[in-house]
């Protein structure tokens, strides 16, 4: 059945890819960018990944989308598509997986891949958002991070047991992840832009979070979550989140729809909307300098902004290192205590 567009969109002519991109992403880009041969390592990179293997292995067991088949999908790309301008249309297919999951394979040739988990789980506003996140990725060119990331993976698997070895290239596995997350912010901000429907952006979040019981759920409730989140906890709750995101390649969707409201407050949102977006014809003066910089001020509002306890101590340390010192002593002797108390229970019974 063919969908018409509900409504009109703004689209937005020769817009750069640094428009949607949160800082910290972008600044890995500009710099990857400005490198001399970036077209030759990305081709070998590629040849790494087997990327034409992988092309023909879901040409073969998946269904690939066009005007004769999964039709409203092809509308949906083709409305993203025109929207931010691409100069291609990158391949898509649905694969059979009751997981639900989306995912851009490929440098040279990017192709977005949706699961059949997925397209039960969305409606038609939702999937336009899901498309145009991936159309980001796709635009980003955020494969070949992805491709870096994925085989330090594997070698810090298979190097781990060596002392002292694992460590260095398990910061560098961090800082992989770190970006992976980012560039998963930059990836939303691109749905929505192409989806331009709020709601439909949290949704996504509110289904990817809680399933498919969406009258159940409430969208200013979930976006409490998030809030509850950032400033409950101790110390111990705070390192805790820290743990719980070292390996994660993806942030926590209650956490993505926060970051999401969080660009839209800031204006910016509203900014490329109205036409005041970077251009493609001028990416090649971006300079990284600038984008560090622009990076560093996001981490530093996010710093100074966040309610976590863990964060507000290490914020307070160089006002009152006495004050913040002993609320560490108090918070270790309490863990310490705690687990003594565990221990003696544990050897009564």
């Amino acid at each position: 059945m063919t969908m018409a567009p509900d409504r009109v969109r703004a689209r937005f002519p020769e817009i750069s890819t640094r428009a949607w991109e949160h800082p910290a992403d972008r600044t890995a880009l500009v710099a990857l960018r400005a490198l001399t041969g970036f077209d030759t390592v990305l081709k070998a990179l590629s040849s790494l990944l087997r990327e034409r293997q992988h092309r023909l292995l879901y040409l073969a067991t998946a269904v690939r989308v066009d005007d004769r088949q999964f039709r409203t999908l092809h509308e949906l790309r083709a409305d993203c598509v025109g929207v931010l301008d691409a100069r291609s249309t990158p391949e898509m297919y649905v694969l059979q997986d009751p997981t639900v999951n989306a995912f851009t394979i490929g440098m040279d040739k990017p192709f977005i891949v949706l699961t059949t988990g997925l397209l039960d789980l969305m409606d038609t506003e939702e999937l336009r958002f899901v498309i145009g996140h991936e159309l980001g990725h796709a635009l980003s060119g955020h494969a070949v991070y992805r491709t870096m990331l994925m085989h330090l993976l594997r070698l810090s698997a298979s190097i781990g047991w060596m002392p002292g070895g694992g460590w260095a290239l398990r910061a560098i596995v961090a800082a992989l992840m770190e970006w992976s997350r980012k560039s998963e912010l930059s990836g939303d901000r691109a749905g929505l832009l192409c989806s331009q429907d709020v709601e439909a952006s949290v949704r996504v979040h509110m289904k990817t979070a809680g399933g498919t019981w969406l009258k159940e759920m409430n969208h200013g409730a979930f976006l409490d979550q998030a809030d509850d989140y950032l400033r409950s906890g101790d110390l111990r709750d705070g390192v805790l989140k820290l743990l719980n995101l070292e390996l994660q390649s993806h942030p926590f969707s209650v956490l993505r729809a926060a970051e999401l409201r969080r660009w839209i407050q800031s204006g910016e949102y509203d900014r490329v909307l109205g036409g005041s977006y970077p251009r493609r014809e001028h990416d090649r003066d971006a300079r990284i300098s600038e984008e560090v910089k622009h990076a560093a001020r996001s981490y530093r509002e996010s710093f100074d902004q966040s309610d976590d306890l863990l964060i507000r101590t290490v914020r307070d340390l160089g006002k009152d290192v006495g004050a913040a010192v002993s609320t560490v002593s108090q918070e270790v002797g309490q863990t310490v205590a705690d687990l003594g108390k565990r221990l003696t229970d544990w050897r009564r019974n």
